[in-house]
């Protein structure tokens, strides 16, 4: 069985932070993949910049094809609105079945509020969550401290943001050497984030 961690995102646009997370884990952790879950454009959320789910699909998959490690994933755009981490999980666990074992990645600012979750006690006893360092004021509940299936990974420290980069790119900077070759282009060529 493969050890699957899942790397959940909007992805708007991918950068070279998420690339660096990702690869880490994938050759430094006991992970054997990691899969990008791209999350869908919510129909409750008008989000102008967020883009079409296809085209920020499209990028993660650039952005990684010459990782054999790291996979796209889109199962998310196949599920009910709104939808809960916990039913991607048991989603993927049915469909996937004996193939995978199915873990989440997450960076520590999301640990913190990781009890305010839908079902996180679910989540906790049923898949390992796999923790990158970030920079961040608040603390790690006590509960959550030393939680045999919670895995901090000792990542670099990625303080990189797509809100910063489609900011940026707006006002005419260049944000070039933030996001991977094929992701500039495809973006580029779509004249997104203008």
């Amino acid at each position: 069985m493969k050890k699957t961690g899942l790397f959940f995102g909007t992805f708007n646009p991918i950068h070279i932070g998420h690339l660096v997370i990702a690869n880490h884990m994938a050759e430094f952790s006991d992970l054997d993949e990691v899969w990008f879950v791209v999350t869908p454009k919510s129909p409750f959320k008008a989000k102008q910049t967020l883009l079409e789910d296809h085209h920020r699909y499209q990028m993660v998959w650039e952005a990684i094809r010459e990782y054999p490690r790291l996979k796209p994933c889109d199962i998310e755009f196949k599920l009910a609105q709104p939808n809960y981490t916990i039913q991607t999980l048991t989603h993927l666990q049915e469909r996937y079945a004996g193939k995978h074992q199915f873990a989440l990645i997450m960076g520590e600012d999301n640990l913190k509020g990781f009890h305010k979750w839908k079902n996180y006690e679910a989540i906790l006893e049923y898949y390992d969550l796999y923790v990158y360092p970030r920079i961040s004021e608040q603390k790690v509940p006590e509960a959550l401290r030393n939680h045999p299936r919670i895995h901090k990974v000792s990542a670099p420290i990625m303080e990189i943001s797509s809100t910063f980069i489609r900011k940026n790119h707006k006002e005419g900077k260049n944000i070039r050497p933030l996001l991977p070759e094929a992701v500039w282009t495809y973006m580029d060529e779509m004249n997104f984030y203008r």
